[in-house]
């Protein structure tokens, strides 16, 4: 069976923003926000690890680079229920260069074997990476030498971000459009690697773009094209795991994701927290700029509830189609 997954992105895919995308598919693959293995050790761990089953499949992302304190938050992340673990040797931002992890770990490859073989001889869990095709001026061959040392650790699955890190000179925003992306060279390195699972991250806009890659590859990762127009999502099931039709309307994520609301606002959750993730869903749709304007400017407001979602819906239904109005 392929994979779809839906990326971890740093102040995005939290556990807000992950109940909403499972109410949009079951089958797809959800990741974490990047928790350091550090924090994990000397943090809150409900508050960085806690999470709802319902949103399972769940990956855990972590970010490090000591093989022994990957290998016990590792191991916390497996009690805690998660369905895999990932390191992160993809993310280019100052403050995880300055961690030694994230992509300057592509530089490092005999340590991110010795990470990988810590964490799976203490878990049960698959333990995968997340990388670049490469860093700064390394040539096309050190991912090849990169993926081969790392396998030789126990690494099967490999989620490669089809573009270079500069870990200089480029800032993470620019990391994720500056640098051309290179689809071809990860769709080689599953051909070079067949044994390997190579699910391919970067630039796919559409779940069109998704099947051509997975002629190629065992798996689609999609970043700010899930978050930012999340409507997208709702095709996943039957399209790529053979599930049932999605919802009909926008309008039925919304009531999907009612209870869930009013079980958080209940536990003093902002609302804001939570429609923030929604904001796209109405995203190229007649009225989609009325959800957005409600949401933003009232679910920010000291005890906005579900009577705020219900100005945004009331704010945008006029303005849509017939066939995507909710059934009276």
């Amino acid at each position: 069976m392929k994979i779809f997954a839906v990326a971890p992105m740093m102040d995005w895919t939290d556990r807000h923003c992950r109940s909403f995308h499972r109410r949009l598919t079951r089958h797809g693959l959800l990741y974490t926000e990047m928790v350091t293995a550090a924090a994990i050790r000397h943090g809150d761990r409900q508050r960085l690890l806690g999470f709802d089953p319902a949103e399972q499949p769940l990956a855990l992302q972590l970010g490090g680079s000591d093989p022994g304190l990957l290998a016990e938050a590792a191991r916390v992340g497996e009690d805690f229920g998660y369905s895999e673990i990932n390191l992160n040797c993809g993310c280019p931002s100052d403050r995880v260069q300055e961690g030694r992890f994230g992509a300057c770990l592509m530089a490092e490859p005999r340590l991110v074997a010795d990470c990988v073989a810590a964490m799976k001889n203490t878990v049960r869990l698959p333990v995968t990476v997340k990388c670049r095709i490469g860093i700064d001026d390394q040539e096309e061959e050190a991912l090849a030498q990169f993926v081969r040392t790392v396998a030789e650790a126990g690494c099967g699955t490999f989620i490669v971000h089809a573009r270079k890190a500069w870990l200089k000179g480029l800032s993470p925003k620019e990391n994720r459009e500056i640098p051309p992306l290179n689809h071809a060279l990860v769709h080689a390195l599953k051909q070079a690697h067949p044994q390997l699972t190579i699910i391919l991250n970067g630039g796919v806009t559409s779940l069109d773009e998704a099947a051509q890659h997975l002629t190629h590859v065992d798996g689609v990762m999609l970043g700010r094209a899930a978050y930012q127009q999340p409507w997208i999502l709702n095709d996943v099931d039957q399209r790529f795991f053979g599930g049932s039709p999605g919802a009909r309307t926008p309008e039925d994520i919304v009531e999907r994701m009612r209870p869930y609301i009013a079980e958080q606002l209940s536990r003093g959750v902002w609302l804001q927290r939570i429609t923030r993730h929604m904001l796209g869903l109405f995203h190229g749709l007649p009225g989609g700029k009325h959800w957005r304007r409600v949401l933003s400017e009232e679910g920010v407001k000291p005890g906005a509830g579900l009577d705020v979602v219900d100005r945004a819906l009331a704010a945008v239904r006029d303005h849509m189609p017939p066939h995507l109005r909710k059934a009276a």
